[in-house]
């Protein structure tokens, strides 16, 4: 078939990567910046889970302290995603770069001017910036004085970060994600307990009383969302402000009605906020579950308003895997990291996640349907163990293939089902710290870079095969796909 004949994504989407600043950045005491809340978790694997020590322990190793170096190599590693041809770049600034202990009354102007930096290295290849305000990036000052986001406080203070850096990057970046992943509050399994604290710099174990700990956090988190917006948009009408949640699709065990209610019931567990931020309001069925729960939420006049006003421009989606709703799980079952066990007619990573592109396509529609508003793929990846040749190269047709086969699906919820997707931006671009892990050698990027998690290696950069594979799609605009 002549490619002329052939369709391709829309002529205006957005193709590229996502990163973070502690999983990349390094430099973590350089330049003013003060100590974050990843900045006290160690080195784990999937077999060990990452610890959270009160203070510095010398040793034990701290991947955030040097990540991949981002701090110091912005210049070089940009230039390769322009290689590729990337339209669009998700990176996310840590809030105790610009405000050490989140207090301050002036912004650390150092920090400040790294990212304008960034920024304009992003810009000067025609590269569309999307900026992170929140991305596990608090100052730990703020969790020992105030508990976080138990205290209304920290979203005066988070506000005040937000609106400094809104206007530090006025007419430069016009797309925004207020949060990332907020919906990770409350754990379902021991793997995913780390995202309660990467969220919330609180250890889940050490909540007094969990369940009204998590619906106070889950609503602030959701409030300081759509205040966020609304400030944003008052401070340039012309930026676009969303949130990225990370969703996991569920699937019911068979077709008994039970199972179907529960898992119902399951997959909407990580819906609430978005509800809130999109509709207008905070939900009243999630209002009604609270008072039975005897779970109280200072809900003030004010919020009311700011959920009308604060209504998000886009949603940000990432999707990585799907698990399967058993209601009567036993200890045998292959649990998933998100809850639910594990689907038997897919296939797993080495690190436990299902690879289902069909998935991302029912995902898809699911949120689209329900809220209409545009939709971005904010992060899709496989972390997978990849071999450096003696030639310097990195066969990695697996993740050719995983790419391969998500984008097809995203294609057809574009083009088919007619959903409103404004790009896709891959997890990650370039190997870096796994959240969830810690681990270097859990490795994403279409760039390899040297460093393991032993902390030997020379941070250098080498181009995978995937590298070649992507630059082609994104030339084509997936034409191919």
């Amino acid at each position: 078939m002549d490619k002329k004949n052939r369709s391709t994504f829309p002529h205006d989407f957005l193709w590229g990567g996502s990163i973070s600043a502690h999983q990349t950045e390094g430099g973590w005491e350089e330049d003013g910046k003060g100590p974050g809340i990843m900045d006290f978790v160690t080195t784990g694997s999937y077999q060990v889970p990452r610890q959270i020590t009160k203070e510095i322990d010398t040793t034990k190793s701290y991947p955030s302290h040097n990540a991949i170096d981002f701090y110091h190599r912005y210049k070089e590693d940009i230039a390769l995603f322009a290689e590729m041809g990337f339209t669009a770049l998700r990176i996310s600034i840590d809030w105790s770069r610009i405000y050490p202990t989140g207090e301050e009354r002036e912004p650390n102007q150092k920090g400040i001017k790294f990212y304008k930096d960034v920024i304009d290295t992003i810009k000067s290849y025609g590269i569309e910036p999307i900026v992170t305000l929140y991305h596990f990036e608090m100052p730990i000052h703020l969790v020992k004085k105030y508990g976080a986001w138990e205290n209304r406080k920290v979203i005066e203070l988070y506000l005040r970060f937000c609106e400094t850096m809104f206007k530090a990057l006025k007419g430069k970046v016009y797309y925004w994600v207020t949060s990332n992943e907020m919906n990770h509050l409350d754990p379902q399994t021991e793997m995913s307990d780390i995202f309660t604290y990467m969220l919330t710099g609180h250890k889940y174990s050490e909540l007094k009383d969990k369940k009204q700990s998590l619906a106070t956090m889950g609503y602030n988190l959701a409030l300081s969302g759509v205040m966020a917006a609304a400030l944003g948009r008052k401070i340039d009408s012309r930026n676009k402000i969303g949130c990225v949640f990370g969703l996991t699709p569920m699937y019911p065990y068979d077709c008994n009605p039970t199972n179907v209610m529960d898992n119902f019931k399951e997959m909407e567990r990580d819906f609430y906020q978005i509800d809130a931020m999109c509709n207008g309001k905070f939900p009243e069925y999630k209002l009604h579950e609270y008072t039975l729960a005897g779970i109280n939420i200072d809900m003030l006049e004010e919020d009311k308003l700011a959920f009308k006003e604060g209504i998000l421009d886009f949603i940000g989606i990432n999707y990585y895997s799907s698990s399967v709703t058993k209601s009567n799980a036993n200890a045998d079952d292959d649990k998933a990291m998100f809850g639910g066990i594990q689907n038997p007619f897919l296939e797993k990573s080495k690190w436990g996640w299902s690879i289902d592109p069909i998935g991302l396509r029912y995902l898809l529609n699911y949120v689209y349907r329900r809220y209409g508003l545009p939709l971005m793929v904010t992060e899709n990846g496989l972390g997978a163990v990849d071999q450096l040749e003696e030639n310097n190269k990195i066969n990695d047709d697996y993740r050719i293939n995983y790419f391969e086969q998500h984008l097809k699906t995203l294609k057809k919820a574009i083009l088919e089902d007619g959903i409103k997707c404004l790009g896709y931006l891959t997890w990650a671009p370039i190997d870096l710290v796994s959240a969830s892990t810690g681990e270097m050698n859990k490795r994403y990027g279409f760039i390899h870079v040297n460093r393991d998690d032993d902390g030997s290696g020379d941070f250098s950069r080498i181009k995978k095969e995937s590298f070649y594979w992507y630059k082609e799609v994104i030339e084509t605009n997936g034409i191919d796909i």
